[in-house]
């Protein structure tokens, strides 16, 4: 057989394949711009599970007119320079998002830039462009429709789950990126129905009791610090655990990662207290050196590489953090 190029809308569809898995990965890079965007609001709202229909709507600085099209293009960003490669502080950096929704879905963006007279309106179908910039009535920041996901892959939609557990999965997405973005305020709507409303905070404490209610009265703070690592946070008292590690937050650098290293220096710290099979709740915010961390492993931005992970490792299940579990 012989070889062939592949041709660019092929290409996008299967590098989409990559960054968007499912409705919550769209939830995701979406409301990642957003908070990058500077928004003090967030609203998202889905129905069917995200399946049929995704809508985010902030109040942030808005897209320029000209830069609209722009943003569809892969590998298009306004978030790094070669210079900053090393020290990525944006929650998107790759400039994929977009343009790998729009490669699989109906998706259409407004925005209005900061200072801007007017917002302006651009679809997208299949990785391909419909019709011509038009003017859109928003008074400020970006409002995105996403519809039909996988539409154009449909192979796809085999793979997802019932629109119960995909919603359940855009509720810890929503939750994560809330977490710790706790100056920002989230709306999450299914339908008609309100599933998440979490106002602006000026503490990660006060919203994760928001998030977590059995945080409130049982929770014990960590900090701790050693070679310019900072570890902060909180864990709850033995007594309240759960059978699933839903609800262990990990953080690094303001980034929600999901790391097998950082889950089970957590549950060392309590495997003298509670079953095996039983998880504590704990929210915790690693601060390391750039240069220490690579965050650039995989399109999803969930996982990270850290340079020393003994010494991670070391500060999160260090005696200070199991005593004070111990105490309680």
């Amino acid at each position: 057989m012989a070889i062939i190029l592949l041709d660019t809308k092929t290409i996008n569809r299967i590098a989409a394949g990559e960054v968007i898995e499912r409705p919550a990965s769209v939830v995701k890079e979406l409301v990642e711009n957003a908070i990058d965007a500077g928004s003090l609001e967030i609203e998202i709202k889905i129905e069917s599970g995200g399946r049929n229909l995704i809508i985010v709507t902030d109040d942030g600085n808005g897209v320029e007119k000209n830069d609209l099209e722009l943003a569809f293009t892969r590998h298009a960003t306004s978030k790094l320079s070669d210079s900053e490669l090393i020290e990525i502080k944006h929650l998107g950096f790759r400039g994929e998002a977009l343009p790998s929704i729009a490669a699989v879905s109906r998706i259409k963006l407004s925005s209005k830039a900061h200072g801007a007279s007017e917002a302006w309106s651009i679809s997208y179908e299949g990785g391909e462009k419909i019709g011509e910039l038009t003017p859109y009535p928003l008074s400020q920041g970006t409002h995105i429709e996403v519809r039909d996901l996988f539409f154009a892959t449909p192979n796809r939609l085999k793979f997802l789950k019932t629109e119960r557990a995909e919603t359940q999965s855009i509720v810890d997405i929503v939750n994560n990126l809330a977490m710790i973005n706790y100056r920002i305020g989230f709306t999450f709507n299914s339908g008609n129905k309100k599933l998440l409303k979490y106002a602006k905070q000026t503490s990660l404490f006060s919203r994760l009791c928001e998030i977590e209610e059995e945080f409130q009265g049982n929770a014990l703070e960590v900090n701790e610090e050693e070679d310019g690592i900072k570890l902060t946070g909180h864990i709850c008292k033995p007594t309240v655990n759960r059978g699933k590690s839903t609800q262990i937050y990990t953080f690094v650098n303001g980034r929600p990662i999901k790391d097998n290293l950082l889950v089970g220096a957590i549950r060392y710290a309590y495997h003298d207290f509670i079953p095996s099979d039983r998880y504590p709740f704990a929210a915790l915010h690693l601060e390391i050196p750039y240069d220490q961390v690579d965050v650039n492993v995989h399109p999803n931005k969930s996982e990270v590489r850290f340079q020393n992970k003994r010494l991670i490792y070391e500060i999160v299940r260090r005696e200070s953090i199991i005593d004070e579990v111990r105490s309680k």
